[in-house]
């Protein structure tokens, strides 16, 4: 059966037509980001491709071609024997590689020779990354937001959750970026992703999103992390309509304590993170503050960074960037429990007359 080029964008229109996305490429390049629902076969593994492209430029490119076909042969009859075994004659796959050269068009070659519909995607992922900055640049502009806005642990990315669990269209860009936000946001163990993965994310959430309905989003920097946010949707982002999260110190404090037990379990990682606010705050106060974490009082150490750190930061930030959080509304619960946060997304999602109306 003949091979079916397709361009980059048809072929992101029609992602949903095809019964598996297979990238080609090695498992590093796959890692670093990846077409949304994608599956690693490497034509070629790490080790192989790094091992071909040295003999290259060494030794000769016509014996480095000949290795490398080996080595893609023995891999691609790998896959088959692995993957295929259930996959009926009408499966369709969509393949691609870096640039939809030899190492997609091998093993699409072999699967439309087994008699598969094989579709690959002109330009590889190179093509597909430019879709994606493409789109980024005009589809944020597409969609209303309806912004959270509200100091460090007022409950905005629990209130996030219980929206998307009621049905609400919510955009998480800490959940994407594997990041909350804050000097202590990055989780020990759990790095964020590349920016190129970041971007897709963010491009595949969006295109999922009716713009008939507000999509729920918190508050950010340009940066959540290490990661910047495209910079349309931090525009539009800015200019939309602000609900304010309120809750008392003491819940702010309960709820941080919370969702940040690891730290209490790994006082050394905690003072760590302060150390990135010497320059901010002075070698006294940060050896102070984790004086006191190491003597078990880190409940002490996060009131006082909330006072004095977060929480100015969070407003003059907020309020020279969003221009309607002033104005907006506020929303005030009793605390910050996943129940009571649950109550008041319920309210929101089935209330539309809560929500300001999006701007014109």
């Amino acid at each position: 059966m003949p091979l079916i080029t397709l361009p980059a964008t048809d072929a992101l229109d029609r992602l949903a037509d095809f019964d598996q996305t297979i990238d080609a490429r090695s498992e590093n390049e796959f890692a670093e980001d990846h077409l949304p629902g994608a599956v690693n076969w490497p034509t070629l593994d790490n080790a192989q491709r790094h091992a071909v492209g040295t003999e290259y430029k060494q030794v000769s490119p016509f014996e480095a071609r000949k290795r490398g076909a080996t080595m893609a042969a023995r891999n691609i009859a790998a896959h088959i024997e692995r993957e295929l075994a259930d996959k009926p004659r009408s499966w369709q796959p969509l393949v691609y590689c870096w640039r939809g050269g030899q190492r997609s068009g091998s093993l699409a070659l072999v699967l439309s020779q087994i008699g598969f519909r094989v579709h690959l995607i002109e330009g590889g992922y190179q093509a597909f990354r430019r879709a994606v900055l493409v789109d980024l640049a005009q589809r944020p502009a597409a969609l209303r937001y309806q912004v959270l806005c509200g100091a460090t642990g007022s409950g905005k990315s629990r209130l996030l959750q219980a929206l998307r669990a009621e049905g609400s269209q919510v955009l998480d860009l800490e959940e994407l970026a594997n990041h909350r936000g804050s000097v202590l946001g990055l989780v020990p163990g759990s790095p964020q992703p590349s920016q190129k993965a970041f971007d897709t994310q963010i491009w595949h959430a969006l295109r999922q999103f009716d713009p008939s309905r507000p999509v729920w989003v918190e508050s950010e920097s340009k940066k959540v992390g290490a990661l910047r946010v495209p910079e349309l949707l931090i525009q539009q982002m800015r200019q939309s309509p602000c609900l304010r999260v309120e809750l008392s110190a003491d819940a702010r404090v309960a709820l941080l304590m919370e969702d940040y037990d690891f730290f209490v379990q790994d006082t050394a990682a905690f003072n760590e993170r302060l150390d990135a606010l010497r320059e901010l705050r002075g070698n006294e106060v940060i050896n102070r503050w984790q004086s006191q974490a190491s003597d078990g009082h880190i409940e002490d150490v996060v009131r006082e960074l909330l006072v004095l750190h977060y929480d100015p930061i969070y407003r003059q930030s907020t309020e020279r960037n969003y221009s309607d959080y002033a104005t907006g509304q506020v929303l005030r619960p009793i605390d910050g429990r996943h129940a009571t946060l649950r109550a008041l997304a319920h309210q929101l999602h089935r209330a539309p007359a809560l929500v300001p109306c999006a701007l014109a």
